[in-house]
């Protein structure tokens, strides 16, 4: 139901764009976000946006270089990565809420498969 894509293989300073669309508009999803997992690392927040507008969120590490951001009209919601450095080397993940922000882990109620970002030194 959530299909991310735009994953790859930069160099540190790059950027990427990811893309997650939503197949299914079943739901009337409140929040959509990512989430990423680096190897030996647990699954982490990274940010989120409410489908109406409003205020975003971000974890600490990558406010100012993410950008989160919506298009109603494609059913999709990007994360835009910039000034990639090789500690944002992780499995994102995008993820849905119907009626939160997903900024919590326990709180997510949908998981799209990963796209790998992989950032060389």
């Amino acid at each position: 139901q959530l299909q991310a894509s735009g994953g790859g293989l930069v160099q540190a300073g790059s950027c990427l764009r990811l893309s997650c669309v939503i197949s299914d508009r079943t739901f009337n999803y409140y929040g959509m976000g990512w989430f990423r997992q680096a190897p030996g690392k647990e699954r982490e927040f990274v940010a989120a946006i409410p489908l109406s507008g409003g205020t975003t969120y971000y974890t600490d590490s990558v406010k100012g270089r993410f950008t989160i951001s919506r298009d109603n009209a494609k059913n999709t919601i990007y994360l835009r990565l910039d000034s990639l450095k090789p500690e944002d080397t992780a499995v994102y993940y995008c993820v849905a809420n119907r009626e939160i922000l997903p900024l919590k882990l326990k709180d997510v109620d949908l998981w799209g498969q990963g796209t790998q970002v992989t950032v060389s030194s």
